[in-house]
């Protein structure tokens, strides 16, 4: 009994303490909506099991976050139990009132208001779910479209694979033979044996380029082809078409023209040997097959063809079409427009065609040089250039190209007769060094001896050196020159009496013998 009284004394003291120091156990209310804490029943003192109950708060969870929560107005200070406020009547002690019943109810329905925020946030978090659902939709179709283009790409060089190695086992169609007629194939400068291959399907020579190519990388002289025309059969197995074309005698159209060569034959004086012609070598040069059905333009052709008037159809350059059109001698309207040197034609053309191949290489390589400026440092124009250039070929060496050039432009400055043995020998039909004083005496078009001046055209083809030599001549104030003997050592001066004990030095060594 004495433990049950200390403690009902015990719950005295915390009650006295609660009302004069009160706990704000209302959790920031209103002093008016707190119950207030009913007094213990002395009858129930030795209940011992009075047991607080804390209620359970479930926080939700909001996309946005909850504005803060408006002030309330503090909570009044509740007056002790059985003790009326001033002015009014006690508040009953235990129990709650209907008022205070209807406040709570007022406190409860706000949770509505709860709910609903909560259940604005369940919706943002379903459109969010909707769009991230999407986008996992979207990612799925495009990795679907990705797979299959590798797929396809998988499928294509699959079959791309398959079928290079089905072709590794079935060789290139190829002709079986026997070869047929010839025709002129072209190898350009710089080309391969797969573009070449190609020329030779293109004109029948083999049934396939490839079966061209393999047999071509087999054989190593193909390393030797030069750029030119050459003459193969048409229907030929592949083999059989590359063998040709390395042989030697396969090449066409290939023309050397050596240096001071003439358009026309001519003979020399003292053997009798024939000196060929430009129109023969190029005649020589155009035979496609093998005799006696070789197929070749004659020199008479070609020599019927030099004498047109149609300039233009021959090639003739601008610069010399005046001069050509003025010479006096239509056969011989074209000689030295054909350059020294190694020339490549296509003889499966006509003799006109031809010659407008050559002269028109013949007549860029001219330029190249300098030809179309050149009358700066010689004041002659191109075409004369050209003739004088030819001059200088028939009547030095190499070495002194330069003063004979020199010699030229100062006799034709002054006006006095060049006097070259060579352009008298230009219209003969037998011709050497050393000329008679009867061939001096007729005038032609071209014998310097008989005239001042240029000859009416090039008596020969000029090399690019005589050429060059005549476009920038050594200075100096030479105006004779001679030969003095069989070395072709050659002395320049001057002086007219120093030039004729030059001349006697060149009897005596027997040089200017003539043979008639």
């Amino acid at each position: 009994m004495t433990d049950r009284w200390a403690r009902a004394e015990e719950r005295y003291r915390a009650r006295e303490a609660d009302r004069r120091y009160p706990r704000r156990d209302d959790w920031g209310l209103d002093a008016r909506t707190a119950r207030a804490e009913p007094e213990p029943d002395p009858a129930h003192w030795d209940d011992d099991d009075d047991t607080n109950v804390i209620p359970r708060y479930e926080d939700e969870v909001y996309d946005e976050p909850e504005p803060e929560p408006e002030p309330v107005a503090p909570a009044r200070r509740r007056p002790p139990a059985g003790r009326a406020p001033a002015g009014g009547r006690a508040a009953p002690a235990r129990g709650r009132g209907p008022s205070a019943r209807g406040r709570e109810g007022a406190g409860r329905g706000k949770e509505p208001a709860g709910r609903g925020k909560a259940a604005s946030g369940r919706s943002k978090r379903s459109r969010i779910a909707s769009r991230k659902a999407a986008e996992r939709k979207r990612r799925r179709r495009n990795l679907w479209a990705v797979g299959a283009v590798l797929v396809v790409l998988f499928v294509a060089a699959a079959g791309f694979a398959g079928y290079k190695l089905m072709s590794g086992f079935t060789p290139p169609e190829d002709f079986a033979g026997p070869p047929g007629a010839p025709v002129v194939v072209q190898v350009h400068s710089g080309d391969t044996a797969t573009q070449i291959a190609e020329s030779m399907k293109e004109k029948g020579v083999v049934a396939s380029a490839e079966a061209f190519y393999e047999a071509a990388v087999r054989n190593s002289n193909m390393n030797g082809v030069q750029p030119g025309f050459y003459a193969v059969q048409q229907n030929s197995p592949a083999e059989h078409a590359v063998t040709t074309l390395v042989s030697k005698s396969s090449r066409v159209g290939n023309l050397v023209v050596s240096e001071g060569r003439q358009l026309h034959d001519q003979h020399d004086v003292n053997t009798g040997a024939r000196k060929e012609g430009i129109y023969t070598k190029i005649a020589a040069a155009s035979c496609i097959g093998t005799a006696p059905a070789a197929k070749c333009v004659t020199y008479e052709q070609l020599d019927a063809a030099g004498a047109s008037t149609d300039l233009a159809a021959l090639g003739v350059p601008d610069w010399a079409k005046q001069s050509v059109a003025a010479a006096p001698d239509r056969r011989r309207q074209l000689d030295g427009l054909i350059a020294a040197g190694t020339l490549d034609f296509d003889p499966s053309g006509g003799p006109v065609d031809i010659l407008r191949q050559l002269i028109t290489t013949s007549a860029a390589q001219y330029e190249s040089t300098g030809l179309l400026r050149s009358g700066a440092t010689n004041q002659l124009d191109p075409y004369q250039t050209l003739i004088a250039a030819s001059l200088v070929e028939r009547e030095a060496l190499p070495p002194d190209m330069p003063k004979v050039a020199r010699v030229i432009v100062n006799r034709l400055r002054i006006d006095q007769p060049l006097q070259f043995d060579s352009t008298v020998n230009y219209s003969l039909d037998k011709t050497e060094v050393a000329t008679t004083d009867a061939d001096r005496a007729e005038v032609t078009p071209w014998n310097t001896y008989a005239m001042s001046g240029l000859p009416a055209n090039p008596i020969a083809a000029p090399s690019l050196k005589a050429l060059e030599a005549m476009e920038n001549p050594e200075p100096g104030t030479w105006l004779y020159f001679v030969t003095i003997d069989q070395k072709g050592t050659t002395l320049f001066t001057e002086s007219y009496a120093e030039h004729l004990r030059n001349i006697q030095k060149a009897h005596q060594s027997g040089i200017l013998d003539s043979g008639r």
